[in-house]
Parts: structure tokens; sequence; C-alpha cells
């Protein structure tokens, strides 16, 4: 009995060496000099950088959208002073006796109405663009558990977990202390200019994937399969981080999201070397995340 007993911690030994390795190894070797790109920055109010077509429609809807609101709040204020100017006391001392204006009444009912339809017009291509799911280049699953991520390519047999590196593990895999509660130990990969489907779904409670710089935001429940797609632009091939953007428990705030772009090549030299280290690992490292969300 002792013998096994001491076999089995050799081999649980071996086995965390193992994953460790490979995690290493698959955050080093493949983030390179990748940029980082889609990252938030200190005081930041504006969008990060827009790196696929979804992104785009959406930040080009929103710039439209401010224009409109910014045109309709001027004319309501010059509404409001024109009447207190007009129509003071000391301006009109005799009050009006009218009691409602049919063609005012009429204008303020179909201006509104013609608004929200231009608005439309330009709002449901966006959204019908990101529910129409094409046949996905690449296809990864998405689940969330509480509190890290895991990925798994079906079509390759690969699956990982990815969970939030600690601020004295940031050096060792490439990062500095600004992307701390960003950066991961391990992160998706996918390739620049193809078409990409991610599956999002939860083994516990509700999580949320999202990538701001690609436009994307998806529920994951558990019990249901969510997709959600994009195509990143060929030249923005860099690091981006996203969050977990549903309130999912006790360490919600520490299960960030990292997904590296890369070309064609190095992604099809990615799936032949690094990722196929990945196809038993376990999650070794989930009771890390936990314990330094207590401590926190």
């Amino acid at each position: 009995m002792a013998f096994c007993s001491k076999f089995s911690g050799l081999m649980a030994a071996l086995g965390a060496t193992f994953t460790a390795g490979a995690v290493w190894a698959q955050t080093t070797e493949i983030r390179g000099e990748l940029p980082i790109i889609g990252a938030p920055e200190p005081g930041g109010v504006g969008f990060q950088p827009a790196v696929t077509e979804l992104a785009a429609d959406i930040r080009g809807l929103d710039t439209l959208l401010i224009w409109i609101m910014g045109a309709i709040t001027f004319f309501v204020l010059g509404l409001l002073a024109y009447t207190l100017i007009k129509h003071n006391a000391k301006a009109n001392p005799e009050p009006a006796t009218f009691t409602h204006n049919t063609k005012i009444e009429v204008t303020w009912t179909v201006v509104p109405l013609v608004i929200l339809v231009f608005i439309g017009a330009f709002s449901l291509p966006v959204l019908f663009k990101q529910q129409t799911i094409p046949e996905g280049d690449v296809v990864v699953k998405a689940t969330g558990l509480q509190w890290y991520w895991n990925y798994e390519y079906p079509e390759h047999g690969i699956a990982y977990d990815s969970f939030m590196l600690n601020p004295d593990e940031l050096a060792e895999y490439g990062y500095s202390q600004d992307e701390y509660l960003l950066a991961t130990d391990t992160a998706m990969v996918i390739p620049t200019g193809q078409d990409i489907v991610v599956q999002v779904t939860a083994a516990d409670v509700i999580h949320s994937w999202t990538i701001p710089s690609f436009g994307v935001k998806q529920d994951g429940v558990p019990g249901r399969l969510a997709e959600l797609w994009f195509s990143v632009e060929p030249g923005q091939e860099g690091v981006y981080f996203g969050q977990c953007s549903e309130l999912c428990g006790a360490a919600h705030a520490y299960m960030p999201i990292t997904v590296f772009a890369v070309t064609p090549e190095e992604y099809e030299a990615w799936l032949a070397g690094e990722a196929a280290e990945f196809a038993s690992l376990d999650g070794a490292r989930a009771p890390q995340v936990i314990e330094l969300a207590a401590a926190e």
C-alpha cells in the first residue's frame, strides 16, 4: 500500500510538471512578439481598437447614434431656451389660453417615428450580421466554470483550461504587471482572416464570453450551447483581452479571457506543435484561482 501511495504521488507530480510545462510552452512559444492590441487603458472612455468587421460596425453605429442624440439634445435645449425667453411673465404678461395644437402634436409623433425607423435601418443589419452564424473555418467551444475558462477545438481533439496568472507569474509568461487580472496562462489561439465560430456554454452558473476589440459578447448558460462569430482582419495579429461579463460568484473578477490572433501559418504550426500537448490536461490550477480570490 505504501508503494502504491508513493507511486501515485510520483505520477501526480509528473502530471503536474507536464501540465505546467505545456501551459508555459503554449503561451510563450505562440505569444512571441505579438503586440498587445485589445486591452483596457487607465482612464479610457472610448472603444478598444476594432479589428473585426463586427466591431467596426458597432463603432460606426455608436457614432451615428451620438450625432442623432446630440442633435436632439441641442434642439430640445433650444426650445427650452426659446420658451424661457419668449414666454416668461415679463415678456408675455398675458398667458395663452389654447389647450392643444394639432400640427405640433402630429409633428412630435411622426418625427420621432421617422428617427426610430432611420436608426433601425442601420442597426438591424448590424444585429442580423452578428446573429447569422457562418460555417466556421475554425470552431472553438468555450466553457465557463467557476472561475476559469475551458477551450476545446472539437475538430482537432484539443482541450485545455485557461487560468488567470498571479502577479509573480506574469513576467514568466511575457507580460508586465499592467496585465494583472487580464492575462491567463493559456489563450484561445485563432488565425486572422478566417471565420471563427465560438460555441459558448457553462458548466455551473451563467458566465459571459466577450472580447471588446472583436465586438462580440455571449452569455454561457448551463445546458445550452450558444454561438458567436468573428473574423480578425489580416495584419491585426496580436493579444486581445476580455473578461467574464456576467456576475458568476465570489471569484467573478478572476476569470479573464486571453486570445492570441496569429497568421494562418502560425496557427497551423501551433496545431501541429504545442496544441497537441493539451489533449489530456486537467484543471490542476483551479484551486489556486479560488484561493487567490479568497485572499483578496
